[in-house]
């Protein structure tokens, strides 16, 4: 993925898929306005959490993958054998990569729309997915409104990862309500979680 911010100034070229039968596969970095991947080093310990938690077993993970960008966290999980990886994107040219390098991997698993995150998740059939990637631009602030939609669209046991460039709240009484945070970690400015449902909103 792809978290996104108001400037490509710190945005590489290309991220590579870090595992699985695709290891090391370059993903181009689009000219999209505040398209930034998501780290390395922070996309290696979510996979890691995620390998600990469902004991490796992708072959029969649905996986969701909103505000895809480079599709690191997508194409992540489908080389490392989820059943199906849903993309969801807007902007053009993003979605041209994301095109090219499915075909470039023969990646029939990987599904990719065209369509607004929050429209997908109001819409989406319930139960859906097992593991939701909710990465949203960090100016935004859709977290407080994704989150509670994502709900629905879980597995039993299904996980959410969500990153933002600041903590996020505790109390209660906030947007977070209703989630329990299984792991969490920061990296620069970024601030990542693995989450689990406790109550479908």
């Amino acid at each position: 993925m792809k978290a996104r911010r108001s400037t490509l100034s710190s945005a590489p070229r290309q991220v590579r898929i870090i595992g699985g039968q695709w290891k090391r596969t370059p993903l181009p970095v689009v000219s999209v306005e505040g398209l930034r991947p998501t780290p390395d080093r922070v996309r290696e310990t979510v996979f890691n959490w995620l390998n600990h938690l469902i004991d490796g077993r992708w072959q029969d993970k649905l996986v969701l993958d909103l505000f895809a960008g480079t599709g690191a966290l997508g194409f992540e999980a489908a080389s490392r054998g989820a059943q199906k990886v849903v993309m969801v994107e807007t902007a053009g040219p993003a979605l041209r990569v994301l095109e090219q390098v499915k075909d470039k991997l023969d990646a029939g698993q990987v599904s990719i729309l065209k369509t607004d995150a929050l429209r997908y998740v109001r819409s989406a059939a319930a139960a859906s997915y097992d593991v939701i990637f909710l990465d949203p631009p960090y100016s935004l602030e859709l977290l407080p409104a994704l989150l509670p939609a994502c709900a629905r669209l879980l597995k039993p046991g299904g996980l959410v990862y969500a990153e933002s460039d600041k903590a996020f709240p505790q109390h209660a009484g906030s947007w977070m309500d209703g989630w329990e945070v299984v792991r969490s970690d920061g990296a620069g400015a970024v601030c990542f979680y693995l989450l689990h449902c406790i109550k479908v909103a």
